[in-house]
C-alpha cells in the first residue's frame, strides 16, 4: 500500500511542478509585455531619433560634403543613439577614437607588411588587442578600431583615400546624433525616470505585501515566491539606473530640458537608496522563510510592520512624481517603524529580530530617498521605534 501510493504521489508532484514553472513563466511573460508597453513611447521616440538621424548624416555627407556613398555615417548616427542612455557622448568620442586608433595601426602595418591573406589577420588582431588593451573592455571604441581595420586592410589597394572617408563619417554621423537627441528631438527625463522606476517600486511594494501576508498566515511557500520575485528585480534596477544616466545626459546637452536638473538630482540621490532597501527586502523575504521553516514564533505587529514599510514605498513614488512634500511617506515610515519597535519589544526570536534589524534599515533608507539627512533619518526610525 506504502508502495502504492509512492506511485501516485510521483504524477501528482511532477504535475505540481510543471504547473509551477508554466505560471511562472506566464508571470515573467505579462511582465516583459507590462514593461514594453511603459516603455512604448520612449521606444517610439528613440526609433523616430534613429531615423532622423540618418537621413540627416546621409544627406549631410552625400550632398554638403560631397561624399558619393557615405554609408558609415548613418551606421554611425544609429549606433550613437542605439547606445545605452546616459552614455551617446561618450559613444561619439569612442566612435571617432576608435576609427583613429583602428587607422593608425592598420596604415602602418598594411604600408610595411603590404597586402595579403595573411596580412589581413594580423592587421585586424593588432587592432583589436590595442584597443582593448587602451580600454580594458569592449565597446564602440574597439569596435571602431576592429572594422576601420578591416576596412582598410582588404580595400586599401582597391581605393584610395578611405582613411579621410571613414574619419569623416563617423564624425559626421556621431555629430548629427547628438544634435538630434540633444536639439531636435531630446526626451522628457522625467517620464524616462518615472517609467524606470515603476518597475522597481511595484515589485517591492507588492512582494513586501506577500511578505507580510505570508508571515501573518505562517505560509513558507508565499515568502519563498515573495523572495524570488525580489531577486528577480535585478534587470528592472539595471533599467533605472541606465534611466538615470539617460536623464542626467539630457539635461546637461540638451538646452530644452535644463529645466530640469533639479527634479533629476533628487531622483539622482533617491535611487541608490531604492536600490538598499530592495537589497534589504530580499534579505527581510529570506529571514522569512527562515522563521516560518523553524516554525519560530511571529509577533503580531511584524506582518503589520511589513505592510507599512511596502505602503511607504507606493508613497515614496507616488508623491515624488507629484512633486509633493513626503509627508504620508514620512508617517507610513513612522508607523512601520513603530511596529517594528513593539514587535522587537515582546521579546521574539533570534530570526524576528533579523527582520525587525532590516525594517529599521529599510525605514532609515526610504526616508534617506526623500532627501532626509542619515542622521535625522535614523534619529526618527529610533525615536519612532521606542514608542
Amino acid at each position: 500500500m506504502a508502495a502504492d501510493h509512492e506511485d501516485r504521489s510521483h504524477p501528482d508532484a511532477a504535475v505540481g511542478a510543471v504547473t509551477a514553472v508554466a505560471a511562472r513563466a506566464r508571470r515573467r511573460g505579462g511582465e516583459a509585455g507590462r514593461l514594453r508597453l511603459r516603455l512604448f513611447s520612449v521606444i517610439l521616440l528613440v526609433a523616430a531619433q534613429c531615423g532622423l538621424a540618418a537621413a540627416l548624416s546621409w544627406g549631410l555627407a552625400h550632398y554638403v560634403l560631397d561624399r558619393p556613398s557615405p554609408i558609415f555615417a548613418p551606421s554611425a548616427a544609429v549606433g550613437t543613439i542605439v547606445a545605452a542612455l546616459g552614455q551617446r557622448a561618450r559613444r561619439t568620442a569612442e566612435l571617432m577614437l576608435g576609427v583613429g586608433l583602428g587607422l593608425v595601426v592598420s596604415d602602418l602595418l598594411v604600408r610595411f607588411l603590404g597586402f595579403g591573406l595573411w596580412q589581413i589577420g594580423l592587421v585586424v588582431g593588432l587592432a583589436i588587442a590595442v584597443a582593448l588593451l587602451a580600454t580594458g573592455h569592449s565597446g564602440a571604441l574597439v569596435a571602431q578600431a576592429g572594422s576601420t581595420a578591416v576596412l582598410i586592410a582588404t580595400f586599401s589597394q582597391f581605393e584610395r583615400g578611405l582613411e579621410w572617408a571613414r574619419i569623416v563619417d563617423a564624425g559626421v554621423g556621431g555629430v548629427i546624433a547628438l544634435v538630434v537627441v540633444a536639439l531636435l528631438l531630446p526626451i522628457n527625463p522625467m517620464r524616462v525616470l518615472e517609467r524606470a522606476t515603476a518597475p522597481v517600486t511595484s515589485a517591492l511594494r507588492t512582494q513586501l505585501q506577500e511578505v507580510g501576508h505570508a508571515l501573518a498566515e505562517r505560509d513558507r511557500d508565499r515568502a519563498m515566491r515573495a523572495l524570488d520575485q525580489l531577486s528577480a528585480t535585478d534587470p528592472d534596477l539595471q533599467r533605472m539606473d541606465e534611466a538615470l544616466g539617460g536623464a542626467e545626459e539630457v539635461t546637461v546637452i540638451a538646452p530644452a530640458r535644463w529645466q530640469r536638473r533639479l527634479d533629476v538630482e533628487h531622483y539622482r540621490n533617491g535611487i541608490p537608496h531604492v536600490h538598499r532597501v530592495s537589497l534589504e527586502a530580499r534579505e527581510l523575504a529570506r529571514w522569512a522563510v527562515t522563521t516560518l521553516e523553524y516554525d519560530e514564533p511571529v509577533p503580531e505587529e511584524l506582518p503589520a510592520a511589513v505592510q507599512k514599510i511596502a505602503e511607504a514605498v507606493h508613497l515614496l513614488r507616488r508623491e515624488a512624481r507629484a512633486g509633493q512634500p513626503f509627508n504620508r511617506t514620512y508617517q507610513a515610515v513612522s508607523d512601520g517603524a513603530r511596529l517594528a519597535g513593539r514587535a522587537y519589544r515582546q521579546g521574539s526570536k533570534p530570526f524576528s529580530d533579523a527582520m525587525v534589524i532590516q525594517l529599521r534599515t529599510m525605514a532609515s533608507d526610504l526616508l534617506r530617498a526623500t532627501g532626509c539627512p542619515p542622521e535625522t533619518a535614523n534619529r526618527i526610525v529610533r525615536e519612532a521605534s521606542t514608542v
